[in-house]
């Protein structure tokens, strides 16, 4: 089975006419917790559909998330601020690894990070496209499965779409809706145990 996992990020009003660069930016300084829906689609280099995905996400800043994949599988990712964890509820399987080891300079670090996006990260605005302003990140550092991200704001600064090509030609494209920004979110929401009778795989 296909099965990939990654992190949104999003945007909370700001002035229209900040290029999509400024708007990241000050959603990472302004932004410390958030909550929405995702769908998500993973293309070959053809462009041919090749898996799809939906569910929910929350994060609070820095490193605490939880995402859960609810089709076509259930998949629950978790990031407690020092493990990361995640649970293939069909496999009974847990993966965990050390937070900074799984993310490194991936989309989560853009979301969970310390506003360190520029240490990770070369921004430049990517021009309009489908009524959409677009703003490009390449990752810094060589150990990267992303060759690029893609970021697009609509008029009200809201972040609409992520493209994130990697390096085996395949590209993820995830939408976003009924966001939140800064709800009060539990604590308990970013804490994991490992189910009963599960596999756990990197402790």
């Amino acid at each position: 089975m296909f099965k990939v996992f990654i992190f949104l990020f999003f945007v909370f009003p700001l002035s229209a006419y900040a290029g999509a660069t400024d708007k990241l930016k000050n959603f990472i300084a302004s932004t410390h917790s958030a909550q929405a829906n995702f769908t998500q689609e993973v293309r070959d280099k053809n462009g041919k559909r090749i898996q799809s995905a939906s569910g929910t996400m929350q994060f609070v800043r820095p490193g605490k998330f939880r995402w859960v994949y609810q089709k076509p599988y259930e998949q629950l990712i978790v990031g407690d601020g020092v493990k990361f964890w995640l649970h293939d509820v069909e496999l009974n399987q847990v993966t965990v690894k050390k937070i900074d080891e799984a993310l490194g300079s991936s989309p989560a670090a853009l979301l969970s990070g310390n506003n360190e996006i520029e240490r990770g990260f070369h921004l430049k605005d990517n021009g309009t496209r489908d009524n959409l302003e677009w703003l490009q990140a390449t990752p810094r550092a060589q150990d990267t499965s992303f060759e690029k991200i893609l970021m697009a704001f609509n008029a009200q600064s809201e972040l609409m779409v992520m493209e994130l090509q990697d390096v085996f030609g395949h590209t993820t494209v995830l939408r976003f809706s009924k966001l939140k920004r800064n709800p009060q979110l539990s604590p308990q929401l970013f804490k994991f145990v490992p189910p009963k009778g599960a596999d756990v795989l990197g402790q």
